[in-house]
């Protein structure tokens, strides 16, 4: 069997179970069986696969076959320009996450030194990317889950930054510490409803509490926005994420609570996604 065959093998049965990227899918977990760049797997589809790398193969395809991500699968993920550890007790880092960081670091000069508290942090990503590239910042990072918080520790080891965050496991109801000149999150914001339908990838395997946010989606929202009221410095900035048709919801929650609408950003697909704030007062 050559490598080719091989992918025609991992092909047929993803597709089979409806996987939607089934062929880019397969060439991923055929290279992590090979140990090569999914470029040099490509270039090289004639060679022979020897029997131990195919059953490694099979037994990768066979979890993904079970709908579990790959990011799970490897247990890392990249996000910004970073790789980051994650299991099933974190949410998978996603692209559109990413703004959050990137209007962040528009924000705060090179040498600036801003004190940021990142809410709900899963695995770290969006604070410890932050800090990589603004040395002289400081971060709190907070989570409800123990599970996630090892993980977020263990990422903050991998990048040399656990000396430069202080991680708390706490609800933000009970958070009371410090104030801040950027507030950070992003949010369980999907409603009851919606949370039936997502794709099985998500339902098995990531952890429902990190996405979950009662009828209207907006419960963990309506907290952020009022704890971050008492938890900023003046002119402090509140950038976080949201959900799909909650737009016009969350921006009547920022005016209630006197925040300053800076900025809407869309993501890929032209849906707003993250809003960048201030509080004026």
């Amino acid at each position: 069997m050559n490598y080719l065959e091989a992918l025609n093998y991992g092909n047929k049965i993803l597709k089979s179970r409806k996987i939607i990227n089934y062929n880019l899918d397969s060439q991923i977990l055929l290279s992590k069986a090979l140990n090569l760049s999914r470029e040099r797997l490509l270039i090289n589809l004639s060679n022979n696969l020897e029997t131990a790398n195919f059953n490694k193969f099979k037994k990768l395809v066979l979890r993904r076959k079970k709908k579990e991500p790959i990011a799970y699968i490897f247990k890392n993920k990249e996000f910004w320009k970073y790789n980051f550890k994650v299991n099933r007790g974190v949410l998978i880092p996603r692209p559109e996450t990413e703004i959050i960081v990137n209007k962040t670091l528009k924000l705060i000069s090179l040498n600036a030194s801003k004190k940021i508290l990142d809410i709900g942090t899963g695995s770290g990503c969006i604070m410890l990317s932050i800090l990589k590239e603004r040395p002289k910042c400081n971060g709190t990072a907070i989570d409800i889950s123990k599970k996630a918080l090892k993980v977020a520790i263990t990422n903050a080891k991998m990048h040399h930054l656990q000396n430069k965050i202080r991680f708390i496991n706490n609800d933000i109801d009970k958070f009371n510490y410090n104030k801040y000149d950027f507030i950070l999150s992003n949010p369980p914001y999907i409603n009851s409803i919606d949370i039936k339908r997502l794709d099985k990838d998500i339902i098995l395997y990531e952890p429902l509490v990190a996405l979950q946010a009662g009828i209207d989606g907006l419960r963990v929202i309506r907290k952020l926005i009022k704890k971050s009221r008492t938890l900023l410095k003046k002119n402090g900035k509140l950038i976080f994420e949201i959900g799909k048709n909650q737009l016009i919801d969350v921006i009547k929650l920022l005016n209630k609570n006197k925040f300053y609408i800076n900025e809407v950003c869309k993501d890929l697909q032209s849906h707003p996604r993250v809003i960048v704030s201030t509080k004026p007062f």
